[in-house]
């Protein structure tokens, strides 16, 4: 994990999360985002997640798997993407914006996972530690590590994970695949809007 963000920066790139999605909910632009002003750490190129929740519940999550934008731009886009562009949620209202809680996790550069047969897979993951990503040829999934918090046994961990790539639950049983690790800075606001 590179340096850990100061509470600061955090509190910078929830503010910009929670800007992003005021904006998208009121199917307006983002506010503008002065790079310069910010700390050196937000300007540097970083990979994230943006998860809105609504009393507890998912209300949209996206995010990027490789860092190929500044840290603040990259969490500005994913907030906008999480408020109207989730496929499996109509876009986000402005009447809902009080129930909505804003969680953004940082992610370190996924790492390939070797393992030697199918069944040494659940084995060689971290409950609670590691995000996974799943790819068989084309399709590909991920879930952030605070999804253990759901799905605690890595056996059934990865049957979702192959579930939300498209495939059958146990093909990670019956081939090897693509895995590769990842892990995340995580912190969340309910803001006052």
């Amino acid at each position: 994990m590179p340096q850990p963000l100061t509470r600061e920066e955090q509190n910078i790139l929830l503010n910009i999360a929670a800007d992003a999605v005021y904006a998208a909910a009121h199917r307006q632009q983002p506010p503008r985002i002065d790079l310069a002003s910010l700390p050196p750490a937000l300007q540097q190129n970083g990979a994230s997640f943006v998860t809105l929740t609504k009393h507890g519940q998912l209300r949209g999550c996206i995010g990027s798997l490789q860092a190929y934008q500044p840290l603040a731009l990259d969490v500005q886009e994913r907030a906008v993407q999480a408020a109207v562009e989730d496929p499996r949620f109509p876009p986000l209202r402005p009447e809902e914006l009080p129930a909505i809680e804003i969680e953004v996790s940082r992610l370190t550069e996924p790492m390939p996972l070797h393992y030697d047969r199918p069944e040494d897979l659940p084995k060689a993951l971290h409950p609670r530690v590691d995000g996974v990503i799943l790819q068989d040829g084309f399709r590909r999934a991920t879930f952030l590590p605070q999804v253990w918090d759901e799905l605690p046994d890595p056996e059934e961990f990865l049957s979702h994970l192959c579930m939300k790539m498209g495939a059958h639950p146990d093909l990670w049983r019956r081939k090897m695949l693509n895995v590769q690790v990842y892990h995340v800075e995580e912190f969340k606001t309910k803001p006052e809007w």
